[in-house]
């Protein structure tokens, strides 16, 4: 067995003295984790505790001294995310905020057609709300919606450490994992979203498909299409993996081939990638069923004002608005508006369309960085990911959610592990950096002020 897979030992089966007891003789089963193994769980379990201790510390205090907005009354209308009593009303504070209602009314009620607010329910998939149903049912949805973020993104900063440990090797693994649980919007993993869910699927499905596993790495991408919209997208990333490597389950039929063309040729196990959309499939399926839409999940996204502008022009877009939002800054007045009315205080809007595009031009470098640090598939995934929110951008606010979107791009982190790794002198500003504006970012979330 090779040296990154967990072992089980069976001490007492062999070598026991005779005459020896029974129950010295009954073999015991031990699971025994290779140094590398070992090495990810403790650096996983550390960022884990250390940032999500941080993130409930920041988002009771930020309740405790500036109290609640008036938005959770009108962006949850049945009270599933207040209400619950004046401790545990701050204790959720950090989880249970804007799109959580949607994924706790989904764990509630489900997808039935006629309910309230039924058209966009369907742009919110149904894995993650499945999860915290069957576990709410013991917990309640709440404790279970968190439950299931947290264990989801323990196993992400798992993966994340071996993936790294992969393709990169040194001090990449240990800085990739503090750049994933220290990001500014990595709130949102422990929050009642899919992020962290989403995540550990990622991951694991290009863990998996780096070793060769096809079935269950493309089970993995089928979950994820279940989770997340551009899930499907990942079956990109894996048939590039399949085609041109680097795979670890055979050798390259054409080593030496030209650049475009595949290193590995077609064989019986490729047909596993036919499972990457079940799980879109599966919901689209079970829609009709109901008596819904199959197409909704698609035609939702009119409801949240997306519209296709085409390939990557949401960059244009976002560019002008952000000049746009400095102008009214720069003004500091309400009035004249120098851009489409979003709603709410321009100022504010302003702030955001203007800090939208900061994490934009900051994800720049970090996708070039992708590009040439890291296989051909990592590259490919991550540009057909940003595809989605950067071609189809919101009407009023053009990068809305983009950094929730980047948070999840395992690509990025990778990379960030690999600079931090080559860059020693810049590893406390970033952490200094990145920490304060996840401070900051938590407290906003926690105290329902739009974030991203």
């Amino acid at each position: 067995m090779s040296t990154d897979e967990f072992q089980i030992a069976v001490p007492g089966a062999a070598g026991a003295p005779a005459g020896a007891p029974a129950a010295a003789l009954r073999p015991r089963l031990r699971l025994r984790l290779s140094a590398e193994a070992r090495e990810a769980v403790r650096t996983a379990l550390g960022a884990l505790v250390g940032t999500r201790l941080l993130v409930w510390g920041v988002g009771v205090v930020a309740l405790l001294v500036w109290g609640n907005t008036n938005h959770g009354r009108t962006f949850d209308p049945p009270g599933l995310t207040h209400g619950l009593g004046r401790v545990a009303d701050v204790l959720v504070g950090p989880a249970a905020r804007w799109d959580a209602a949607w994924y706790l009314s989904i764990a509630d009620i489900g997808y039935t057609p006629h309910a309230l607010f039924a058209d966009g329910r369907s742009a919110f998939f149904p894995l993650y709300p499945l999860l915290s149903s069957v576990l709410g049912s013991v917990t309640g949805i709440i404790a279970a919606g968190v439950l299931v973020s947290m264990g989801a993104f323990a196993v992400a900063l798992y993966l994340t450490h071996r993936l790294a440990a992969l393709e990169l090797g040194g001090q990449a693994p240990r800085l990739a994992v503090m750049a994933t649980a220290l990001f500014p919007m990595s709130f949102f993993f422990s929050a009642i979203y899919s992020e962290s869910l989403y995540l550990a699927l990622s991951l694991g499905a290009f863990w998996l498909a780096r070793r060769g596993r096809w079935a269950p790495a493309a089970a993995a991408v089928a979950l994820a299409s279940a989770t997340r919209s551009s899930g499907i997208l990942l079956g990109v990333g894996l048939a590039v993996l399949y085609l041109y490597g680097p795979r670890a389950d055979r050798p390259p039929d054409h080593p030496h081939g030209r650049r475009l063309t595949p290193r590995y040729r077609l064989r019986a196990d490729a047909l596993w990638l036919g499972l990457v959309p079940v799980g879109l499939v599966a919901f689209m399926a079970y829609l009709a069923l109901i008596g819904g839409d199959a197409f909704a999940p698609f035609h939702a996204q009119t409801v949240w004002y997306r519209h296709f502008a085409g390939p990557f022009l949401g960059v244009w877009d976002g560019a002008v608005a952000a000049f746009d939002g400095a102008r009214q800054l720069w003004a500091g007045t309400q009035s004249p508006v120098y851009f489409t009315d979003a709603g709410g205080d321009p100022l504010v809007v302003a702030q955001h369309n203007v800090m939208l595009f900061c994490f934009l031009i900051a994800a720049v470098p970090a996708v070039l960085g992708v590009l040439r640090r890291l296989p051909a598939a990592y590259g490919v995934y991550l540009l057909a990911a940003l595809a989605l929110p950067l071609s189809y951008p919101v009407g009023p606010q053009p990068l809305m959610s983009l950094p929730r979107f980047l948070a999840a791009l395992f690509p990025l982190h990778l990379w960030s592990g690999d600079w931090l790794a080559r860059h020693p002198r810049a590893r406390w500003p970033a952490a200094l950096l990145s920490g304060g504006l996840l401070v900051f970012f938590t407290g906003a979330f926690s105290t329902w002020h739009w974030v991203a």
